[in-house]
């Protein structure tokens, strides 16, 4: 390969995994929304940590640090299994550094009692997450949520 084929060919790789990266926030947003198991778990590096604090302090409610996968995705589809729930990732800008990578991204998600679509609860967050990669997936391993706005009903979080 001459110098310009060997640039074209590193900046395609690095979009592709500019995709992955951001396919992993995805997959995990999606997993919430359809309570399926199998796409946050496929998402999340076995030792992933997850923190809503900021989000929940901004909120009114507190949320503990989540440490594993399986502990996260457990807490996720367990406190949030009443609601009917929509995640839109917007904004993504990704950082490669070799295996790891940075995710930025805003996320809007609207939660809505099944047992009552009068009420929701809508938040506007940011995500800051650390991915590593994994036998060739992008997986995460930190979460950080940050509130930027909300509005509704902040009951419905706890199932009020």
């Amino acid at each position: 390969m001459n110098n310009q084929s060997t640039r074209q060919h590193s900046r395609g790789s690095n979009a592709a995994d500019k995709l992955a990266v951001a396919e992993a926030l995805y997959r995990f947003a999606a997993g919430i929304d359809l309570r399926d198991k199998e796409l946050p778990t496929a998402s999340l590096a076995l030792e992933s940590v997850s923190g809503f604090r900021p989000a929940a302090a901004k909120a009114g409610f507190d949320c503990p640090v989540l440490t594993g996968r399986e502990t996260i995705v457990h807490a996720l589809l367990t406190s949030l299994g009443q609601l009917d729930k929509t995640h839109s990732v917007s904004n993504p800008r990704v950082t490669i550094d070799g295996e790891t990578a940075k995710l930025e991204a805003l996320v809007e998600a609207q939660h809505v009692p099944r047992k009552d679509p009068s009420r929701h609860y809508l938040m506007k967050n940011r995500y800051d997450v650390d991915l590593v990669r994994q036998d060739g997936v992008w997986v995460i391993q930190r979460t950080t949520v940050d509130n930027v706005w909300r509005t509704g009903d902040s009951t419905v979080m706890s199932g009020v």
